[in-house]
């Protein structure tokens, strides 16, 4: 599995998932829109959360239901149902594979995005261990760099939880060593040199995010792949080849994402982000996000003063996903938190849903990439999806602006 030449890809396995409708779209495209608003006995709300998840795109409904009726039996049997799921299988494969410039053969389908990563990282443990087995020189390698033969991985500081969590466990248990890479207070990229910088001769992994989640910087993985090939071919014959994994979870379906590529040896996307839709209309989803993305920069911008308005995802020459905005409205008593919970139409996040419960405490990731605290408990994440309007926008943008006026007045009395 690990010497493959083709880069595996790893999927959370609810392959139509609500995936159809994560990437925005322009309101007359040819597929059916979602109305993006959420259940019936809240339906004023405007929902701008779609880093976290996306509502279920119709297409998707008829697709689910279509294999639930006709595709239910088990894919290995030889009777019509069973062929049914085991056709539906083998066209998911395709058309993932299509999507992220892969081979079919090469797509893994897993529960969720935390146990793809998972695999992937026990994967490069087991790697490692087979490489010191069938080493002539097993001996020498237990002493290499003081480290003993434990396997040592590379992340970056700002990985999701199902990264972080993993490497911290693995380092705890004395399964490997780990470094954890800071990013640039500069980019809020983890840099190519950095990386490797820290390679040493037992380091057999590198798993860095290709997009983040919260401020949506896109990561150098393409220049990060190049550089630790060309340390691969000049390694010793008994250090272990170093494999090389994205968790591409928040890029797909708003970025094109091309395993080969990028030249990982594994890419992890999720269901619910990703879909046929998305191969077919990539190009307008992300014209659509870019375009509803700034103007809602400069919505914010226009309501607030430029100097009470900072974008959390701004950094000197990184890009960032089209539909992000992680933006703080700066003032006592303005934590992002409590400004969500007075807002009367706006569903949005403080940050990655998995952090939801940790009240007005400060994003790592922002504090990670240079934000100051008290500009960082001020957080919203904004993340738009192929139908989000301008006239949503506008909405939101007053939304916002009444619950800060309210917020500053209680703060007053």
């Amino acid at each position: 599995m690990a010497e493959k030449a083709v880069p595996s890809v790893i999927l959370d396995h609810n392959v139509w998932g609500n995936s159809a409708h994560y990437p925005g779209s322009d309101q007359n495209h040819r597929h059916i829109s979602l109305d993006h608003h959420v259940a019936p006995d809240q339906s004023d709300r405007i929902y701008m959360d779609y880093n976290a998840t996306t509502p279920v795109d119709p297409e998707v409904v008829r697709a689910i239901t279509e294999a639930l009726t006709d595709a239910w039996g088990n894919p290995s049997s030889n009777y019509l149902p069973g062929l049914k799921a085991k056709d539906t299988i083998y066209h998911s494969r395709d058309t993932i594979a299509r999507m992220v410039g892969g081979n079919a053969a090469d797509i893994i389908f897993t529960s969720g995005g935390t146990e793809a990563n998972n695999l992937v990282f026990h994967t490069a443990v087991e790697h490692f261990r087979k490489s010191m087995a069938s080493s002539e020189e097993s001996t020498q390698n237990q002493q290499l760099n003081g480290r003993g033969s434990l396997p040592h991985i590379i992340t970056s500081n700002v990985e999701h939880d199902s990264i972080k969590v993993t490497a911290e466990h693995l380092l705890k248990d004395g399964k490997a060593d780990v470094t954890f890479v800071p990013v640039s207070n500069v980019t809020a990229r983890v840099e190519v040199e950095d990386i490797i910088a820290a390679i040493c001769p037992t380091t057999c992994f590198v798993s860095v995010m290709l997009a983040n989640n919260e401020t949506g910087i896109i990561m150098p993985i393409k220049d990060i792949c190049q550089r630790v090939k060309e340390v691969n071919k000049q390694r010793s014959l008994s250090a272990p080849r170093i494999l090389l994994h994205s968790d591409a979870a928040q890029a797909i379906g708003k970025i094109r994402v091309n395993a080969h590529e990028l030249g990982v040896d594994y890419l992890t996307i999720v269901g619910h982000k990703a879909a046929e839709l998305v191969s077919l209309n990539l190009a307008d989803y992300e014209a659509h996000f870019l375009n509803i993305r700034f103007y809602l920069e400069q919505k914010l911008i226009a309501s607030f003063g430029e100097d009470k308005v900072h974008f959390n995802s701004h950094f000197p020459g990184s890009d960032i996903l089209p539909n992000t905005c992680n933006v703080s409205i700066l003032g006592r008593g303005l934590q992002g938190r409590r400004v969500l919970s007075a807002c009367r139409r706006l569903l949005a996040s403080v940050g990655a849903a998995c952090h939801s419960d940790r009240g007005d405490q400060a994003s790592h990731v922002l504090l990670s990439c240079g934000i100051p605290y008290d500009v960082a408990t001020n957080a919203l994440r904004i993340s738009m999806g192929r139908s989000t309007s301008r006239e949503d926008v506008d909405i939101v943008v007053e939304d916002l602006r009444a619950a800060v006026e309210q917020l500053q007045s209680n703060c007053k009395e």
